[in-house]
């Protein structure tokens, strides 16, 4: 439910159930017994963010219970739940969730996140406006956390008012949110899981690069870098190339592409860092091998674990059905 519908529902039931080894199945069917409701207002109430599984928000109806997970429902009892019609594409995103707050979209490769200096009118930003102004009287804002490369897709947060943007770019700063990118590399890791640790700064042609820790971060110029830390694991080994699941511990611009690449891994399809390196066969596709696939904060207002999975790409899945086990 809306966090502003939910403020005029007055009073909420709460329940809290442990799941115990009769109860292992479907969500869905375990509310219905609880509850006594048909299964379909079960999942209209799933579908407007009332139940909670391990402290996270739950928005998938059929998602499969084990022993011992934790099941809070926070509803109105006399409410006839509806159930959330399925996320329609727009051109270049889909909405996920929103509200009065905030909103997480999932953003398509080749869509800009922002204007460049060329200021660009078909950007996420000014079409996610538009999108959620429709219906209102005034029109609205939204405001950038963070950014996602024009060819990487997946999962983006923005406040709806800057107050809460800030709020979630404190969290970012602070390290909190878990952010995982899936991404194909050129070559062979060796290595299962590794973590990368440099500082970036940018050249004079603007592109990201490592430079000397010993010396405190500064590059030649005598600019300081960031410290930028990226944490690995190989997914699955191909002939030539590898899938890996990446983990953001801080957000620097290209974190992934420039650490990868310095590692001798490019991601495929990067013009910018390693180009040659990074061509491959059978990645054959206008766009970086790059997705945000996970996305998880804290809601800045109601405090609530909010958490996003987005699927992998079909470029993705066409790759490794192509490109052989290694």
């Amino acid at each position: 439910m809306k966090f502003e519908e939910r403020a005029n529902l007055v009073p909420l039931k709460e329940m809290i159930h442990v799941v115990g080894a009769p109860d292992v199945g479907r969500l869905d069917a375990l509310v219905a017994r609880l509850l006594q409701w048909p299964r379909s207002r079960v999942r209209g109430l799933v579908g407007h963010s009332c139940a909670s599984l391990n402290g996270v928000i739950c928005s998938d109806a059929g998602t499969m219970l084990s022993i011992g997970d934790n099941l809070s429902l926070r509803y109105d009892p006399e409410r006839k739940y509806r159930e959330v019609p399925a996320a329609r594409p727009t051109h270049g995103y889909t909405v996920i969730y929103t509200d009065s707050h905030l909103a997480v979209v999932q953003k398509d490769a080749g869509l800009l996140t922002v204007p460049t200096e060329r200021r660009e009118s078909n950007t996420l930003v000014s079409l996610l406006a538009n999108h959620l102004a429709k219906g209102q009287k005034r029109g609205a804002k939204v405001h950038v956390v963070h950014r996602l490369d024009r060819e990487t897709s997946g999962l983006l947060v923005f406040g709806r008012t800057q107050a809460v943007a800030d709020m979630i770019i404190k969290q970012f700063a602070a390290r909190k949110p878990e952010r995982e990118y899936a991404a194909i590399v050129a070559g062979v890791i060796a290595q299962d899981e590794g973590t990368i640790q440099s500082y970036l700064r940018t050249d004079r042609a603007l592109n990201q690069k490592s430079v000397n820790q010993k010396s405190g971060g500064r590059g030649p110029a005598g600019d300081e870098g960031e410290l930028a830390i990226t944490h690995y694991t190989v997914q699955q080994r191909y002939q030539d190339a590898t899938l890996v699941a990446v983990r953001l511990e801080t957000g620097r611009r290209n974190q992934i592409r420039v650490h990868l690449a310095e590692q001798g891994h490019p991601v495929l399809g990067d013009q910018r860092y390693e180009p040659e390196q990074a061509a491959h066969a059978k990645w054959a596709y206008k766009r970086l091998a790059l997705h945000a696939r996970v996305l998880g904060f804290v809601h800045p207002v109601t405090g609530e674990k909010l958490r996003f999975e987005a699927a992998l790409p079909a470029e993705f899945d066409k790759f490794s059905r192509g490109a052989g086990r290694g």
